[in-house]
């Protein structure tokens, strides 16, 4: 993906983006219509637009109001393409920036409309359609994090050292990428028990993934998998020929990038093996409900234990100040590297994603390092304070971080701290972005970050579904 460049906001949105009415809801001059006009939206779901309406009379906090109705469709407002193919529905989800699919991505977008799907059929089949091409993708090429839309095109990424197909727009291999569908597809059954888009393709598919997770596991070999890159970006390439630095094999599934798509320093990226054994778990059960394979479903599970033992052993390091702590990566032969990154998955997120309780005794300990000088991508300022990138530049803050401490907390004043930063960060445009100076929050990259909005949008129904009192 590109590098972002740093956008200096002095006030309201661009002309373009602003329509110059005020929102129903809001006769403060400060909430201009971010939206497009209706005419121009791609897809509209009655359901979505029926919890806007809901949540912007409710919730007595107008600006958050404002920025739900401006973040909650924003995927299905403008990046969204649905059609059908062979029948069946089919769905390519731009990542906003760049013209091209990500795995991770779109499975973030999709999830945030789960809980509505059994209201609104054609948000049902645009999310099937999602499942649908990820499927395609991941048999086209496992190890590729995106995907053109034209399946014969060449993009800008064509020139770099590894096996490069036409309709890929980048081949960073990234273990949460093949998580992320598996995790979409879970939850799209659990709120429908519709197994339809479980057909042979998909089938195909999760076989694909469970073998592209043997290979990166290294037992035998460094695996067909290595890229490197023509770039003055060290964490845009990898070393030793393409293939990272060494790992010992140990159970561990190797990720030569994280999901900011920077390399990883140690292979063994322990928050993704956390979402890897989640992923397995979840594709063996589906394989059992469509009484698919049932020796594949087993195989899926012992690689789960043989992660989850292995992250038991070689993730957990004892720290001088907060006790046993999960490391960020390891490379298991003792090795490790200590920090946490504003994506997700990361280590403050495990409890998201299912791959931890949010009373584990290693996570609250490791929160706490997360959240301290003990991270060197931790950052706090005069508004905010959350979790940065190596992607980026020092002293800016991602707004993932700061939703996914929300997501994760059980305590009110914690939550309430998240939204009332939330709420200063957005530098007076409506939308969240890539990251923003917690100083300045009008000095920011990514405008806007489509993938910060659709986990606010959802850090936002889930506090006005379980604790409405904190949206004041």
């Amino acid at each position: 993906m590109k590098r972002r460049s740093f956008v200096q906001k002095a006030g309201l949105l661009t002309a373009a983006l602003v329509s110059g009415k005020m929102l129903s809801f809001a006769a403060d001059p400060g909430f201009p219509i971010v939206r497009k006009s209706i005419e121009l939206r791609r897809f509209t779901s009655r359901a979505v637009e029926n919890a806007i309406t809901e949540f912007t009379d409710k919730v007595k906090n107008k600006e958050l109001g404002w920025l739900f109705n401006n973040c909650f469709p924003n995927a299905l407002d403008n990046l969204v393409t649905y059609s059908e193919l062979s029948g069946k529905p089919d769905t390519f989800l731009n990542t906003g920036d760049v013209d091209a699919m990500w795995l991770r991505d779109s499975s973030v977008h999709m999830w945030t409309y789960l809980p509505f799907l059994k209201r609104d059929k054609g948000l049902r089949n645009l999310v099937g359609g999602v499942i649908n091409r990820q499927m395609s993708y991941i048999l086209k090429d496992p190890y590729a994090s995106s995907f053109y839309n034209d399946p014969l095109k060449v993009g800008s990424m064509k020139d770099d050292l590894t096996t490069m197909l036409p309709g890929v727009h980048e081949r960073k291999w990234e273990l949460d990428s093949l998580c992320y569908p598996i995790r979409l597809s879970y939850r799209y059954w659990q709120q429908t028990k519709d197994t339809s888009f479980f057909d042979a393709k998909w089938q195909d598919a999760i076989k694909t993934i469970l073998k592209t997770f043997k290979e990166q596991q290294r037992k035998e070999n460094s695996g067909p998998y290595h890229f490197q890159r023509t770039t003055l970006w060290a964490t845009d390439s990898l070393p030793m020929e393409g293939f990272g630095y060494p790992v010992k094999s140990v159970g561990l599934i190797c990720s030569a990038f994280r999901p900011s798509e920077d390399a990883t320093v140690f292979s063994f990226l322990v928050p993704s093996n956390f979402f890897a054994v989640v992923s397995l778990r979840q594709a063996a059960e589906l394989f059992r409900v469509i009484k698919a394979d049932e020796s594949l479903a087993k195989e899926m599970e012992a690689l789960a234990l043989e992660v989850r033992l292995a992250l038991q052993k070689y993730a957990v390091i004892e720290h001088a100040t907060y006790g046993k702590v999960y490391a960020y990566e390891v490379n298991g032969m003792g090795s490790y590297n200590l920090m946490d990154d504003a994506n997700v998955p990361s280590l403050l997120a495990l409890p998201y994603l299912g791959a931890l309780s949010m009373t584990d005794p290693v996570y609250l300990n490791t929160r706490k390092m997360v959240h301290s000088d003990d991270n060197p991508f931790f950052y706090k300022g005069s508004l905010a304070e959350g979790i940065g990138s190596p992607r980026i530049t020092k002293h800016m803050i991602w707004p993932m971080s700061i939703v996914s401490r929300g997501l994760t907390s059980t305590d009110d004043e914690e939550i309430k701290l998240c939204l009332k930063m939330l709420q200063k960060c957005h530098g007076d445009t409506g939308v969240l972005h890539e990251s923003f100076d917690p100083d300045n929050p009008k000095q920011f990259t990514g405008s806007p970050y489509a993938r910060a909005n659709s986990l606010f949008a959802e850090f936002l129904w889930k506090t006005y579904q379980e604790r409405p009192y904190l949206l004041v």
